[in-house]
Formats: structure tokens, sequence, C-alpha cells
């Protein structure tokens, strides 16, 4: 016998603890932002740079060469530019336990110079068991235009540990990918708009109209009348002198000209694979009524044995009998009142003693009641 049972609303103290967490932080007071914290400097951003290598001096823990043709080819070709051609036969039968083929990442900073050091991150793409202890060789660092901006080398840093022996393995942490700090030497600069035509533009990290409007009031009163222009809810443009030196300290002075942060759209975030939902504080609830109960489907299976007669050519047969009961729970309507403020919403969310999971499905359908003043957006 075994019991399938529904629950569509039961307490949670899980859920009753992160909306009050939600709540003392709503019940923070508004404080000033800085213009750099809502808004970046166009053009001024990072670029990702990938390239392909080999890591060399592992203990037996590299790639399988049998199944990883392209780790002998590589070294093949590696050892073809040191000056040692190996026979087409011999490069092929190469066992390497030693060796892995890998995948080099890396961020190249703004106004990254040739000569400066930026971290690298190296990951396994082939069966590598580990790539602790690992040495990469020079492996160029590419960008999206398929020029080489960087170059890396050094040896890895794996933050774990694994050992194996007579079928048994314990593990700690993952062993196929690591980091080399200052692993790669930057090669080629990229290049800035920041210097270049009268205008620098401020690009928002949300799109907002009444934050726009705010930047560029801002950057008005402080830097002078008719500097900054809101060209729509992202890009704000900015005058700013020609001089080099000028701009720089000119850009300085606008990221710290402080900002009265604005109050967001109204919105619900619903994460529908793990069931966390966050509010924000602009949140409101029309008055509704909500009604709840549980629903229990029990299904029992009992075991039935027909036994033959004596002296007879039958057979003895055991089959099954199913049963199945539905069950409903008291249901209750419960009131909802107005709740203007992020707390009432939470106070009243928490009287429905529901899950996160059965919230996912109240508050959609409040939302179409016409009583959830927000936006659901479900990630």
């Amino acid at each position: 016998m075994f019991s399938l049972r529904l629950p569509l609303l039961k307490t949670a103290s899980l859920w009753a603890t992160g909306l009050a967490l939600a709540l003392g932080l709503a019940a923070t007071p508004a404080q000033a932002l800085r213009i750099k914290e809502v808004a970046g400097v166009q053009g001024v951003r990072t670029n990702q740079l990938t390239g392909y290598g080999l890591v060399v001096g592992l203990d037996g823990t590299g790639d399988q060469t049998t199944q990883m043709p392209y780790t002998t080819q590589s070294l093949a070709n590696y050892l073809q530019q040191m000056g040692i051609v190996l026979p087409a036969s011999v490069a092929s039968s190469l066992q390497l336990k030693n060796v892995a083929a890998v995948v080099v990442t890396a961020e190249l900073p703004a106004f990254a110079q040739p000569g400066q050091q930026i971290d690298v991150v190296v990951s396994s793409m082939g069966n590598a068991k580990s790539l602790r202890g690992g040495l990469l060789i020079a492996t160029p660092m590419r960008g999206a235009d398929g020029e080489i901006y960087a170059l890396a080398q050094g040896n890895l840093m794996v933050g774990g540990a694994g050992a194996a022996a007579g079928g048994s393995k314990v593990q700690v942490n993952h062993l196929n990918a690591g980091r080399i700090p200052s692993g790669a030497q930057v090669e080629r600069a990229v290049p800035s708009p920041l210097q270049t035509g009268d205008f620098v533009t401020l690009d928002l990290n949300t799109n907002d109209f009444q934050t726009a409007r705010r930047v560029a009031a801002a950057i008005n009163s402080r830097m002078g009348a008719g500097l900054a222009n809101a060209l729509d809810g992202r890009t704000v443009q900015v005058r700013a002198p020609i001089n080099t030196n000028a701009r720089v300290s000119f850009l300085a002075d606008v990221e710290e000209i402080p900002l009265e942060a604005s109050v967001p759209a109204a919105k619900v975030v619903i994460n529908s694979r793990t069931g966390s939902i966050v509010l924000n504080q602009a949140v409101t609830l029309g008055p509704c009524a909500i009604a709840h109960g549980n629903l229990s489907i029990s299904i029992s299976t009992t075991p039935v044995i027909s036994q033959p007669n004596a002296f007879t050519q039958g057979a003895t047969v055991v089959s099954q009998q199913s049963s199945v009961e539905i069950k409903t729970g008291q249901g209750k309507v419960i009131q909802v009142p107005a709740s203007p403020q992020l707390g009432d919403v939470v106070r009243a969310l928490n009287t429905l003693g529901a899950t996160p999971q059965d919230l996912l499905a109240i508050l959609q359908a409040i939302k179409a009641a016409g009583a959830l003043n927000a936006d659901l957006e479900v990630i």
C-alpha cells in the first residue's frame, strides 16, 4: 500500500522566515546611491578571451589518448613547433597519461595594457581524472575577432584532492578545473572610445525613465546646467571636456554624485525550479478572498490468491485488488485585506499558511484576479 498526498496549502516556517527577512530589508530607509552604482560609462567594459592548450606534468591522471585523439595530435603539433617531428605511426600510437587537453578562459579588463597580468581559468575538455599538479604550456588567448590579446602559462592551482585504490574512490571538490593567478600576460590593448568625441554616454544598469531623468538632473545640478541629457530609459549623454586628464577628472566627479534611489517597478520574481519567491518593496495587494484546503489520494493494493480444489487440473493464481480513496480536507475562505506596503503583503501571505510551492499558483491566481499590483516574472 502506498499513499500519494497532494498538499495544496500547509504551514511553512521557512517561507515565513524568508518573508520576514524581506520585510526587514524593505523597512530599511532608502539610502542615497552614487551614479557609479546605477550606471557605467559606455565602452568601458571587459572582453572575454579563450584559448586551447595542453596541461603537462600530471601524475598519470591525464587524458586517455585512445579516446581523445586530439590530445595526441595537439602534442605532436607542439613538438613539431619545437623542431621534433614524429612519424605518423608513432604519433598515432602515443600513450600519454601525463597530458590533458584544456580550454583556457580569461577576462581582459578595460584599459589593460601590454605587459600587465590577468588571471586565467583552466578546464579539462577530455576525460582527464585530475589537473592537480599540472603545468599549462604557452597558450594564445584570442578575442571574439580572432586576434591574440594575451599569452597564458603557469602552474595550476586546483582546490581539491582525491585518491582511488581497489575500486574505492574519495574526492574532495572538483579536480578537472583550476586557476592560475596572474597566469596570462597581455600582449595587445583594446582601443577604447572614451577619449573620442565631445560626449560621454552613461549606460544605466536597468531600463528606467525615472532613474535616467534623475541622473541627468543630478549631473546638471552639480556639474553645470545643460551638460547631461537623458536620451531614453537606459542612456544619458553627457558633454565632457576634450582634454584627456580633464575628462578623467570630470568622470570621477560625476561617478561620485549622490543620487536618491527611485522606487522600482513592482515585481514578483518566481523561480519555478526551486520554489523561491522574491517580492520588492513596491508590491501591493488589493482586497481579495482565497480558498484553500488539502487533497489526499490513497491507493492500496491487496494480493488475492485463488487456490484450486483438490484433484483438479487448476493452478494457483495470484491477482491484485486495488482500491483508490480520495479525501478532501475542510476548505475555508480567507479574506485578504488591501495591503499597501510590503510588510502588509508579507503578513497577508503568511496568514494563508502556504508553502512557497503553493504560493507559485496562488500568486498567479491573485494576479489573474487583478488583486496583485505587480508584474510576475518566472525564471
